[in-house]
Order: C-alpha cells, then structure tokens, then sequence
C-alpha cells in the first residue's frame, strides 16, 4: 500500500490512555476464551441442577464453540459497519447480559440458547480486541503488540478449568457466569471511552447476505461436525452425513460468492498473500497444539494417574505463566530483527520434546515429572505464537488487516477443534485395541494374572467376604487396573501423535518468504 503526501499521519496513543486501552482490549479477549473452557469442569453438576443427560450437556459447549467461530471472520465487516467504538462496546454488553442471563437458566435450552448468543458477543471481542492492541503500536512495534495479544490467548484457556473447578467447588456453577458481570460492566464503560473507530474505516454501502448466510452455514456445520462426530459414531450418523454435506456444500458456494463481488462480507483474495496462507497452516496447527493439549492432559492425569480436578488446573498455571514471561523476550527479539524462522523452529522443538516426554509417562509419574515438560511447553508455545501471530498480518494495514486477523483466528479456532475431534477418534480406536490386547493376557493359564486375581481374592476373604463376593470383587478391582493401563498407554501414544503432527510445521517455516531486516515478506499479487 503506497502513502501519499496527503495522507494524513496516523496517531498512536500514548501514556495512560494507551495502556487503559491495551488492557480493557485484552482483559476482554481473557474473558471471552477463559469461557471457551471455564464450563467444561462444570458440567456435570450443571447437569444434575437442570436435569440434563450427559450427551445433551454437551450442548452447552458446542454452542458457545459454533457462535464463535461463525462471528470471528464477520467482525471486521460488522466493525466497519457499526464503527468499532459501537460495536466493541455493544459485544461487552452482548456477552455480559447473556453471561447474566445463562446463570438464571433453569431448563437446558434456554442455557443454550443464552451461551450461543454470549459466543456472538465473545467472537466480536476477539479479534476486535486484536486489532485494538495492534493499532495502538506503530508498524515497527506490530512484535510487542502480537506478544501481548498472544499472553491473552495462552492465559485465556489455561485459567479456565482452573477457575471453574474453584468457583464450582466453593460456590456454585452460577457463579462460572455471573463472575463475568463485574469485568463486563467495568469493560462496557471503559470501551465506550477509550476505544475509537478504526482510522480510514469507511461504512459498506451493501451486505453480502448471501455471503454471510453461506459462512454461517458453512462454518457453523463443520464446527457442529467437528464438536459432535465422537457422540454420534461420526457418518454412522445420519445427522453428522447431512451436516458435512451441508458444510462442504455451503463452503464452496461461500468461495465462489466472496469471489465474484466487489462487496465480500469476508475478503478471501487476502490469501494471495502468500505468507498470509503460511501464517495460516500455521494458525491451524498452533490451534491444535493449544487445544489439543489443554484438552487431552486433564484427561490423562485425572484417568490414569487419579488427579482431581482442581490440582490439574492449578499444575498447569506455571506452564502459562512461563509463556507469558516468554512473549515480551520474543517480542523484542522480532522487534530488533531475529529470524523470524529460526524462532519458530525453536518453539517447534521445544514443544515436540515436551510431548515427548509425555508420550513416555508411567503409572509412578508424579507432578515433579511433568513441571520440566510444562516449562518447555510455555516457552515453545510463545517462541511459536509471537511469529505467527505477526505473520498472519505482516504488510497489512486497516481494513486489510482486520479482516486477516478474523480469518487468522477462525483458523486457529477450527485447528482447535479439529486437534480434539482428531485426538477424540485417536483415543476412541486406541482404546479398544489396547484393551484387547491386554485383555487377552488376563486368564486363568497367564501366571501373572491368575497369581494376581488369587491374591486378591485371599485378601477379600481374610476380610470377612464370601468367597463369591471375593472372586466378583477381585475380577472388578483387576478390569479397574487394565483400565487405567489401557489409558495410560492410549494417552501416551495420543501425546506421541500430537507430537509428529507439530514437526509438519517445519516444511512451512521453510517456505515462508523472509528478507532479512525488512520482516516477512507478503506479496500483494
């Protein structure tokens, strides 16, 4: 993009003002993914209040997750239309009075109805707020911004179980929501006076509609698919079938649409900019590193290694905090012209060491065996997510620039649920094979085994049981203890999994285009 004479110069803030600014956009960008995960460790007592089954509970996540990732790529074009200062504002007070509104639910499908709408207000804020804190720097500062936004997206779905296994445990699950009204009324009035429209915006004279209308049903099918395929037994299903239709259906028909008019509701010739498609394979697999991880270590712990909740989230508190102690570092060093390359290979190959380390876990790990690996892990993530994040939008600028960061975290979104379907499906098939093979040495011509289930029962009958009552209790405690086998095994070659799909990134980094002292290349053409 050519400036010229007459251009007026851009004005950046400055003191208070600037840092009032960056940390209501960012505090909003906390909130709205620490509730992509705040829930999870609630849902079972959330059940049991509304009387819902465990697979229509699922719902009160999937919802939040399909609102989400359908607002992302539209909030440039929404901001451009209402002006950011409205819109920002008006999504605070979206998601804050749906966050009300989902604490006084009393029947599940107002609870969904009420967090589908908290995700249409949350998704508005998260790019939003990216592109708050980016306009705050100038151009040769876009490192610092990144690294900041960065801390929020680490911070964000680190602290969620967390927090929602406290506030259930000490209070109760209303509280996961109506924690979000203080922060949402003190970030209403803070938006509404410090944060301005975008410098340039000019207001679409035309709504692509049918644009929006093939990305809602595009995105919102494939995020549905992607949430519900393990439940239903995937295209066993016939609702899983119609949907993929549905989404593959409208995603070519939204292509087509945003290409052939002058008006996009999303500007997807932006990928002609070949460090922008890049930076967005990149995207993807950061998301389903993030995701995937926070997802399937909770598990793993809690299954095989009988951790609680709480202790699982406040082990990986450290891990985040070494990322967000991390960022600036790698913010300076993009700042004063590092490879951008080599420092995402590093963080390739801390994080592929700290799953690795995972991948070898055994029944006598203890927290002292994972705190090395969860420092790896925080400071891999952040040598990763800096570069990437400026990446995405390197050689941008207004309108452009907004649009690719929406794109840049729908991605990152969909990697994530794409890294959980895909451990979901890892796990399910890894299960049942392991078991089987485990199950065939549990008999009574195995040594180990039938010497094992014998002492046992010896036990149970020295305790007063009959030897009936014996045998049953015996054969209940050794199929609990090939259980717990089976998952530590399926966990360690789901962490072994995540880690050889990290290493596809390498080949990436090496074709992204980097001039020495001038950044990241992006071609306009």
């Amino acid at each position: 993009m050519e400036i010229t004479a007459n251009a007026p110069a851009v004005e950046y803030p400055t003191g208070a003002k600037k840092w009032i600014l960056i940390l209501t956009a960012i505090s909003c960008a906390i909130l709205e993914l620490l509730d992509t995960t705040i829930v999870n460790v609630s849902l079972r007592e959330i059940s049991g209040s509304i009387g819902a089954t465990t697979t229509e509970i699922a719902w009160v996540v999937t919802a939040y997750a399909i609102s989400n990732v359908i607002i992302i790529p539209l909030t440039s074009m929404l901001s451009d239309f209402f002006g950011r200062r409205v819109y920002f504002t008006a999504s605070v007070i979206i998601f804050t009075m749906a966050s009300l509104m989902c604490g006084l639910s009393t029947n599940l499908w107002t609870l969904v109805f009420w967090r589908f709408i908290q995700g249409l207000g949350g998704g508005g804020l998260l790019s939003t707020a990216q592109t708050i804190i980016i306009g705050a720097f100038p151009p040769n500062k876009i490192s610092t911004a990144n690294a900041i936004f960065g801390m929020g997206i680490i911070l964000g779905p680190t602290f969620g179980p967390t927090l929602g296994g406290f506030i259930t445990d000490n209070f109760s699950w209303h509280w996961v929501f109506f924690v979000n009204i203080p922060i949402g009324v003190a970030a209403t009035i803070l938006s509404w006076t410090y944060i301005t429209d975008r410098p340039g915006a000019v207001k679409p004279h035309k709504i692509d509609w049918w644009g929006i209308l093939f990305l809602v049903a595009s995105i919102g099918s494939i995020q549905f698919v992607l949430e519900e395929g393990t439940s239903k037994d995937w295209f066993e299903s016939g609702e899983i079938v119609f949907f993929t239709l549905l989404g593959l259906i409208s995603l070519v028909s939204f292509i087509i649409r945003e290409l052939s008019i002058d008006y996009p509701a999303v500007n997807i010739r932006l990928y002609k900019n070949y460090n922008l498609a890049m930076g967005s394979v990149m995207n993807f697999m950061l998301g389903l590193m993030l995701f995937g991880t926070v997802f399937i270590f909770p598990l793993f712990v809690q299954i095989s290694l009988g951790w609680t909740a709480t202790q699982t989230g406040v082990f990986m508190i450290p891990g985040a905090i070494c990322t967000a102690f991390a960022m600036p570092i790698v913010g300076k060093l993009l700042g004063n012209g590092a490879n951008p390359k080599k420092i995402i290979i590093t963080g390739i190959f801390l994080t592929f060491t700290f799953l690795m380390m995972l991948a070898f876990s055994s029944p006598d790990s203890t927290e002292g065996d994972f705190y090395l690996p969860f420092v790896l892990r925080g400071f891999g993530m952040a040598f990763m997510m800096s570069p990437i994040l400026s990446l995405a939008v390197a050689g941008l600028s207004g309108k452009d620039m907004a649009q690719a960061v929406g794109l840049a975290n729908m991605i990152r979104q969909l990697g994530g649920s794409v890294g959980i379907a895909l451990i979901n499906v890892f796990l399910s098939y890894k299960n049942a094979e392991i078991r089987g093979t485990m199950i065939g040495y549990v008999n009574q011509y195995d040594e180990n085994s039938s010497g094992r289930i014998g002492g046992m029962i010896q036990n149970f009958v020295s305790q007063g049981y009959s030897q009936e009552q014996a045998e049953a209790m015996a054969y209940k405690m050794m199929d609990g203890l090939v259980f717990k086998q089976q998952a530590l095994v399926s966990y360690n070659q789901g962490f072994f999994m995540v880690g050889c799909l990290i290493l596809v990134c390498i080949p990436v980094v090496f074709l992204i285009r980097y001039k020495k002292g001038g950044g990241a290349v992006v071609s306009d053409h």
